[in-house]
């Protein structure tokens, strides 16, 4: 840094003399008294210049050694205060987990760096993939010969019950947090976005709120969930970047919605999901509603919808991929009405049409491409009642005669008769 401030200073003079077309110096004039004193003082200048910048260099250097030793320090106290959280997590005592989640949510907040941030929010991904005993059910009043059930055996019952849902609780409590921090703005205090979530296998059995969430950098797996019960909004939520998976995973029961999200991202998967009630008795309801697939690809390849209620209703396909191929519509309801497709490619190639109810009823079919080829209809109802625009690719050849009979065309796309 010194040599250079000498190499500016040189250039600055040499400029100088430039600029003022300076041609020789008078080697013929005698050296005055008052130039002699501002030789001096030039010389001293120049002196306490490069003191001042030495000066400027080693108070640079040492805040960079501060700094990175506050840097450390930071992380030495995060480092202890990760071990205790952890210690209390995988305590015996629900309560004492309970406070271990959020000693463990704190840090992630607090974390000097996004790579420490990151470890906390694994370790809260890691439990809730962990195995866990099933809900005991209420104490039996009889043993099977028909005697009352010892006080003793009731209690120990009941003991396991308790113990359940207080760990359930603790469950429950990381899922609400995960979708607390998920949706406040990338770069706010206690703001997740943009670190990896991995869900994988989990269940969800309780109300979750990603509405608005952002999830434009990470990974974020949700491969092989099961939505089982509550209510798990992504409402409004936009998947811009990256990888987003629902692969295989199970729609049992309860409610999730997408309704008005923004897919236009690198990839969202929905690759061989179940849609289905199971043993869920009201069914389960998946809402993509108003949702935009404006970009990338979005796959609903293989998915199987065999129950419950899955609803596209005024959806927006503007652009990129979004692939139904290969899926099977046989049971439930799917709901395409007042869809758009203006844009982009939605395939149902090879999909099978076996049974309950697809509507695209006042669809319009404005531009891009649509295909149902190779696609079967063998037992839904598909009515296409009001649709608007041009008749999707294969569809007529994949109806046939033998099918209209459970598929409704509008008399625009009516094959000629014979």
């Amino acid at each position: 840094m010194f040599a250079a401030a000498i190499l500016a200073a040189g250039s600055v003079f040499y400029s100088l003399i430039v600029l003022l077309d300076f041609k020789e110096i008078d080697t013929n004039t005698k050296l005055d008294a008052k130039t002699l004193f501002d030789i001096v003082k030039l010389s001293f200048g120049v002196v306490a210049g490069a003191g001042a910048l030495v000066a400027l260099v080693v108070a640079y250097r040492r805040q960079r050694v501060d700094e990175h030793g506050a840097h450390r320090e930071t992380t030495r106290l995060h480092t202890e205060r990760f071990t205790q959280a952890v210690e209390q997590l995988g305590s015996e005592s629900p309560a004492v987990r309970l406070g271990g989640v959020h000693a463990l949510a704190g840090l992630a907040d607090d974390a000097p760096d996004d790579s420490l941030r990151q470890t906390c929010i694994d370790v809260l991904c890691a439990y809730l993939r962990l195995p866990f005993r099933p809900d005991p059910g209420n104490p039996p009043d009889l043993l099977p010969n028909g005697t009352p059930l010892p006080d003793d055996q009731h209690e120990a019952h009941q003991d396991r019950q308790d113990q359940y849902r207080a760990l359930r609780e603790v469950r429950h409590t990381i899922l609400r947090l995960i979708g607390d921090h998920y949706r406040r703005p990338r770069g706010t205090h206690r703001s997740w976005q943009g670190c990896d979530l991995d869900l994988t296998g989990v269940t969800i059995d309780c109300d979750m709120n990603f509405a608005g969430a952002v999830f434009s950098r990470g990974v974020v797996s949700f491969e092989s969930a099961v939505f089982s019960g509550g209510v798990v909004t992504f409402d409004h939520a936009v998947f811009s970047g990256r990888v987003v998976t629902f692969d295989r995973a199970v729609f049992a029961g309860g409610v999730v919605s997408f309704r008005s999200a923004v897919f236009s991202g690198d990839e969202v998967s929905f690759g061989s999901p179940v849609f289905s009630d199971g043993i869920v008795s009201f069914g389960g309801m998946v809402g993509f509603d108003s949702a935009v697939f404006s970009g990338g690809m979005v796959g609903f390849d293989s998915a199987v919808f065999a129950g419950g209620v899955v609803s596209f209703r005024g959806a927006v396909f503007s652009g990129g991929v979004v692939g139904f191929r290969g899926a099977v519509f046989s049971g439930g309801m799917v709901g395409f009405g007042s869809a758009v497709f203006s844009g982009g490619v939605v395939s149902f190639r090879s999909a099978a049409f076996s049974g309950g109810m697809v509507s695209f009823r006042s669809a319009a079919f404005s531009s891009g491409v649509v295909t149902f080829d190779h696609a079967a209809f063998s037992g839904s109802r598909v009515g296409f009642g009001d649709a608007t625009g041009s008749v999707p690719n294969g569809l007529l050849a994949s109806v046939g005669p033998s099918a209209l009979a459970v598929v409704h065309l509008p008399p625009a796309w009516q094959p000629p008769h014979p």
